[in-house]
This record gives C-alpha cells, structure tokens and sequence, in this order.
C-alpha cells in the first residue's frame, strides 16, 4: 500500500464512537468511567475551547500527566481537531519538560496534578495556556481568547448543541494525506537529551491494522485491558489505548504509581483479556508471586518424574494465568529483552507469552508473532506493512545492524534534519542502532544495542546485557550494569536488600555472596568477558520511563 493512500486514522476515531456510544470505553481505576458517548462529548468541549482561542489546524498542542481517561480525551481531541499532539512524559525532569514545550512550540499544555505542581511557566515563554487535565480548568492564560473560552464553556456548548448532543454531531477532522503529521513523540533516550519522532497519521493506522490482524479475532468490543505503561511512550499509546479504544474494548487505567501490589490488585479486579508490559513488571510478578511457590522441594521433586510432570506444569500455568487475572490470552513483552531465567520459565510452563520488538521511530512496532508460533529467544517476525534485514554478511550467524522500513516509519526528527539523515538512508531503511541476527523462519534475535557494544582486549565485540542477563539471574541480584574500567569489566549490581534483611544477612555476608556470583559466572563466560569486580549499590539505578537503565549516568 502507498504511504499517502493509507485509509483516514481519525475516520476510525469517529467510527468507533458511533459504534460503541452506549459502552464502557474509559475508567480511571477506582474512579469514573466514561462511555464512548462521554467521550464525544468531552471531545467537542475541548474543540470549542481550542476553536474559541484560536487553535489553528497543525498547531500544537502538548500533554503531560499520569495516564487517565481526561489525558486519552485530550488526546484525541487535539488529532481530531487537526492539530499535532505532543505527548510528554509525566516522569521527565522540569527542565525536561520545558524543553520540550519550548522546541516543539506548543500553543497549549494539558498537565496532570503532579506535573503542574513541578513546572515553571516562566521557562516557557511561548505558550499562550496551561489546561489542569483532571477537569480543563486553567492553571495559566497568557489570552484574552483562551480565559473568555473556558469562562464561557459550558454557554458556548449549550449555543451549539441547544436541544442534545447526539451521534449526528460527532463529525472529525480527516487528514489529507497518511503523510501527513499527527504526533510528536520526544524519545526517552538513555544517552541524554530528547529527539522529536515525528509520527505521521499512516504510521497510526498501519500500527492498528497490525493489530487488528494479529488480535482483531481474539479480542472484542467490550473486552477491558489496563493501561500500565505511559500513553506518552508510543508502546504504551499504540497497544493499550488506541488499538483497545479502536477496537470498542473497555480500558482501565493505574493512574497510581504502578508498584507489584497495585498490579496484582488491579489484574485480580479487572481480568483483562491480554497485558502489555515491560519485562520489569513481568519479572518481579514471577519473582515475588510464583517462584516462591514453585520453588519448594516437593514441586521439585515432582517435576522431576515424567508421568507427573506434565500434569504439575499445567497447575503451575493456572496458578500463574491466576496471578494475572485468570481471563488472559496472551502477555506481550517489549521496551527491553526478558531475562532468559524468567523466559526459560514461562516456557517451561507453557505460559502464554511473547516478546515483540519495536522503537518509538515506528509507532512503535517492528516485529512480533503470536505466542502460539513465538520461536523463544527471539522477538518474533516482521509484522504487516514492515521489512526488516539484518546488515551482515551472514544475517544467521553473525549479528548485524537491524534495518527496517515500511509504513510504521516516522517522518523524521522534528527540526533535526542531520539527525534524520544519520538513521533514514536514501531507501528509506530506518537504521535501528540495535544488533542482531534472524534465523531461516525470518525470527529476528537481538544481541544488544550497538552503541552499548564494549571492545574487549583483543577487538572482540562485547555485548554487556548478555553479560547481565545470567547475573541478573543469580542469588540476592535484583539488577545490574557492566561497564569497562581500564580495559576490565566491572559489574555494578543493585541486591534484594529485603530478601537479604529476612535472611539476616550482614553486610559481609551480602559482599561473600557477590564474590561467589562472580566465581559463578566466570566460569561460564569466555576469557575476554570474566568480571574482575562487583560494586554493590545501595539505590536502583535510575531508568528511563520504559525502565531501561540510564547507563551513560554509570560510564
């Protein structure tokens, strides 16, 4: 399909709405839902404040809070009025933020409750307001228009709409083209400031005609999902919001902080039909609600022994499907890799998992398959409308640089043209800086980013989240980081401090324990890779908000 004929992605907004006006389409958990009519409503409230203070088509208009339905509403009002939406994330620094207002020229700012209690308005001169999300009240007018508009709300709606507002009334904006821009999404980046991903209608659409072919028959109108990952991260806003809301499902959103005992409340109340994360949360739910259970020496013993074995894995599996609502088809992993103790696991199990692989340049997906056709290890195919190749002289054996291009692929980067042109070669290959390898089947298989790569003393390539991987899998470590000190490698590891505390283990006793991690684990790594040192760490390490580690703060 040519990248300009792409069908209208604000026509399936509108759709959508007509289509589902008496359901549940949005609820903040704990709080109010609103149904798809709700949301139309609420949609043309915000028009008119944006008509009335003189919002012109391709404007832009920025958002920044905590995941709730009054931030999804915004949202799709901004596209379907024409103007570009500039999702920010809510857990960026202040001077972040300003940052990205001020360069991306954003008229207008949606804040949650925290982030309007962290910003300075002063630092961004050029904004003409700033909009409270939870009721659209004005936090700050610089426009006579602006104050009069929202003053004059409710009188304006009532002059437009004088007997009721109905399904006759919902009428969008179409874009012109599938070219055509409808969103500006400011990466998270572990290497420090921010890029513009300038994110075209076509790339919207061809993420939800991806997913309608891959999910459209599984999951249904009326299904309800829980949005945990931020709408401001192009995974989160592709695979929890739009495709759901879309589709006419029921989205819950955690519009708390989302700790392992929110989740596992939140999962037990909603029974959602499929989750999205990141293999974090994956990670500690296995971690600190199933392997505990499993890991005693009956079940042991018992998995031991053929005939039951079979038997016990399946109990597991329930055990675990439980854990996660108990109505689930699938969980689909993605933002980083699993880690393969875990992932051996859920395979073991027979878990319904998989792992996709995406990067906010494609909004944001690039390869995925079905967990019952995911080859383990791997993160799955190329999906609908994308190619991919990996740039090596043998793709199966010797990992390369993956590429990919088709319609998921952004315009470029907002204002950055040098940038643009570093990563889009001249066939429209987007160049993803990751490294890896795909087998005959077409699975792709990521061996790490290109630009964490460390040379060991002889040029060899290493690969230090490999490296962290089999450590992260050892006793008392809840995560790590390998850097290179002096051509050695040193391993900076953050321990379980609790599971250390409930075993009454001193400090030495915590340092023994590392030093025989690190026996352990060079004995299984090449010469060129061995750990000389394990630094243990008294905090996490500070992530990105898709919870990868910032290493270039540990270099």
């Amino acid at each position: 399909m040519e990248a300009n004929q792409t069908p209208s992605f604000n026509a399936l907004i509108e759709k959508t709405i007509l289509d589902h006006w008496n359901q549940d389409a949005l609820t903040d958990y704990k709080g109010q839902t609103l149904q798809y009519h709700d949301v139309a409503r609420k949609i043309e409230k915000v028009h008119i404040l944006f008509e009335h203070s003189g919002i012109a088509k391709g404007d832009k208009i920025a958002l920044c809070g905590r995941n709730s339905s009054q931030w999804a509403v915004a949202f799709l009002a901004t596209l379907t009025y024409g103007a570009v939406a500039v999702p920010i994330l809510h857990e960026f620094n202040a001077e972040q933020i300003h940052n990205i207002v001020n360069h991306s020229e954003a008229r207008l700012l949606f804040v949650g409750d925290h982030v309007a209690t962290v910003i300075d308005p002063e630092q961004m001169p050029q904004l003409e307001g700033i909009i409270n999300a939870p009721d659209y009240s004005l936090m700050l007018s610089r426009t006579d228009k602006l104050t009069y508009a929202r003053d004059h709300l409710n009188e304006l709606y009532g002059k437009k709409f004088p007997k009721f507002f109905r399904k006759e009334h919902v009428s969008y904006y179409r874009e012109q083209s599938g070219e055509e821009m409808a969103l500006i999404n400011y990466t998270s980046g572990t290497t420090g400031f921010s890029k513009g991903v300038m994110v075209p209608y076509r790339a919207l659409w061809s993420n939800f005609d991806f997913a309608i072919d891959v999910l459209g028959k599984t999951i249904h109108s009326g299904d309800r999902v829980i949005s945990m990952l931020p709408m401001a991260h192009m995974y989160g806003m592709a695979f929890e919001f739009i495709f759901e809301f879309l589709h006419g499902c029921h989205v819950y959103y955690l519009n708390r902080v989302p700790s392992p005992a929110i989740i596992a409340q939140a999962l037990a109340d909603i029974k959602p039909v499929i989750v999205i994360a990141v293999p974090l949360i994956i990670e500690k739910i296995i971690r600190k609600k199933v392997f505990p259970k499993v890991q005693n020496s009956r079940i042991r013993l018992l998995l031991q022994m053929p005939v039951v074995s079979r038997k016990v894995r399946e109990m597991i599996c329930k055990e675990v499907l439980k854990a996660f609502g108990g109505q689930l088809y699938e969980v689909i992993i993605g933002g980083a890799a699993l880690n393969q103790e875990v992932e051996q696991f859920l395979k073991y199990i027979g878990f319904p998992y998989t792992v996709g692989y995406g990067a906010t340049e494609c909004a944001p997906i690039i390869c995925y398959s079905d967990w019952h056709t995911f080859a383990p290890g791997s993160c799955g195919r190329a999906v609908r409308h994308m190619e991919v190749k990996i740039d090596s002289p043998d793709p199966h054996n010797t990992p390369g640089e993956i590429l990919t291009r088709g319609l998921n692929v952004m315009l470029g980067y907002y204002k950055n043209p040098e940038a643009t042109a570093e990563v889009i070669d001249k066939d429209g290959w987007y160049h993803t800086g990751d490294l890896g390898t795909m087998d005959r089947d077409g699975n792709v298989y990521i061996n790490g980013r290109s630009k964490n790569m460390l040379l060991g003393p002889n040029g060899q390539n290493i690969y230090p989240e490999e490296i962290e991987d089999k450590l992260n899998s050892m006793p008392l470590v809840v995560e790590s980081i390998v850097v290179q000190r002096n051509n050695k490698l040193v391993a900076l590891v953050y321990p379980d401090f609790e599971e250390a505390k409930a075993k009454k283990l001193s400090k030495n006793d915590l340092q023994s324990t590392m030093e025989q991690n690190r026996n352990e684990l060079n004995q299984i790594l090449p010469g060129y890779e061995k750990i000389t040192e394990i630094e243990i760490y008294e905090e996490e390490f500070v992530k990105t908000p898709k919870k990868s580690i910032k290493r270039y703060l540990y270099k």
